[in-house]
């Protein structure tokens, strides 16, 4: 079952510190399946509390998950695993689908920008504010006019950083997060990395279906993380229909924290229908990585007063602050316009488009109504990513992205064009169909 790796210790800080350094050394591997309780004691001639108290601290840190009757597993993306081991190779001369990144060609170059903020007269020292006072003015004008308070602001490195910073603040180990499934990969590692456990929430193409929620909150989840436009991995974006359905199952849970993920902000040309202000706490996370460059590092925070005065003062214990470098250089993108979000969302919406019509075109339905993805429900995952590497497609097995919903692949459109769909589209439906049963004479 291990392979030569053999399980030591006798506490249970002992066993999990262990078997903790196995799966970040990459001896045990993602997936991979840990001895069954009872066997695990018995081999270690301690309690059986011994380990299962191990295991349970191992789950709370995002190293392992439990299956019910198929026992205990190294998550496929454990938080202390090397990232490389969960990626999928690209093939020489592949294509890589897989990634997730936005179209270069469609990023705006960043030369100009940052030389406009280095050119400030006086730089930034120790106990100036946080934010630049014109990026904030800028920042809070933005969210205003889609609806969002923005009476109460901080900035963070990223959507991701500022999900953690609000999770964090409100939150406590052990806590349920009402997460989207199939949803954002990174985000599914992160809650059990912070000793929280998510309950999954189905989702349509107009986001978090209402009873779903319900139930999750019904099940004890003190939280909710929802993605606003460009739903990763499906596509989804919350419509006004929607939005007010879900307010309302909000409106009767006003503990609930709310954050919602904004990142396709730029991308997609779709309205934003915000919850913010559904519940007592919330925050929206508008990030600045898809539509200018994910190595700006810098997303937008608006929530109510006190969820951002907790981030701003626990980000004051650490890094400080935001470069305001950085928030000077997409200021500059801003105040010039270095992006336009219908031009970049036509061109996404064309290659999504022309991948889901060539699918359907040879019987494989696919769902992608906003952003850069496309998902593609298939039986199992295994077999077609396989098929599809062999012939020079990289995509995401859909394991990446769920936690109790069915399988996908998720197809990143942004290097494709229209010749590519077609080849594409034609790999996939190769790969999807079941094999033809072997005769034997």
């Amino acid at each position: 079952m291990l392979g030569e790796y053999r399980i030591t210790g006798r506490g249970a800080a002992e066993i999990a510190a262990g078997i903790e350094r196995a799966v970040g050394a990459g001896e045990l591997a993602p997936g991979q399946p840990l001895p069954p309780l009872r066997e695990l004691a018995s081999t270690l001639g301690v309690n059986p509390n011994t380990v299962a108290a191990a295991y349970r601290t191992l789950r709370d840190r995002g190293v392992v998950e439990t299956a019910g009757r198929r026992g205990t597993r190294v998550r496929h993306r454990p938080a202390t695993a090397p990232r490389e081991s969960a990626r999928v190779e690209v093939p020489p001369d592949g294509v890589d689908l897989a990634a997730g990144n936005p179209d270069p060609a469609l990023l705006p170059p960043l030369g100009e920008a940052f030389a406009a903020a280095a050119a400030a007269p006086e730089p930034v020292l120790y106990g100036a504010p946080d934010i630049d006072p014109g990026f904030e003015a800028l920042a809070r004008e933005m969210l205003a006019a889609d609806g969002v308070p923005a009476d109460a602001l901080a900035v963070t490195s990223g959507s991701l950083d500022a999900i953690e910073r609000v999770l964090a603040a409100h939150l406590r180990p052990g806590d349920r997060v009402a997460v989207e499934d199939p949803g954002w990969g990174s985000l599914l590692d992160l809650v059990p990395a912070l000793g929280l456990r998510p309950v999954p929430v189905a989702l349509d193409d107009e986001g978090p279906l209402p009873a779903a929620l319900e139930e999750a909150l019904d099940q004890g989840a003190r939280a909710l993380v929802l993605t606003a436009r460009a739903q990763n991995p499906t596509g989804a974006a919350v419509t006004a229909e929607r939005a007010a359905l879900l307010r309302e199952v909000l409106a009767a849970r006003p503990e609930t924290l709310l954050v919602e993920d904004d990142h396709g902000h730029g991308i997609v040309d779709l309205p934003l229908h915000p919850l913010s202000g559904a519940t007592r706490h919330w925050a929206l996370a508008r990030s600045a990585a898809k539509a200018y460059g994910p190595d700006l590092r810098l997303a937008v925070l608006a929530g109510d007063a006190v969820t951002v005065d907790r981030v701003r003062g626990r980000q004051r214990l650490g890094p400080g602050w935001v470069s305001h470098l950085l928030q000077r250089a997409l200021m500059h993108l801003w105040r010039t316009d270095a992006v336009d979000p219908g031009a970049v969302a036509a061109s996404y919406g064309r290659r999504r488009a022309r991948l889901l019509e060539e699918l359907a075109a040879r019987g494989v339905t696919g769902r992608g109504r906003s952003g850069m993805n496309v998902w593609i429900p298939v039986a199992e995952e295994t077999g077609p990513v396989a098929r599809l590497l062999r012939e020079g497609w990289a995509v995401a097995p859909g394991a990446r992205f769920r936690l109790a919903s069915a399988p996908g692949l998720r197809v990143t459109v942004s290097p494709l064009d229209d010749g590519a769909a077609r080849r594409l589209a034609e790999a996939v439906a190769a790969a999807v169909r079941p094999a033809s049963p072997r005769r034997y004479e």
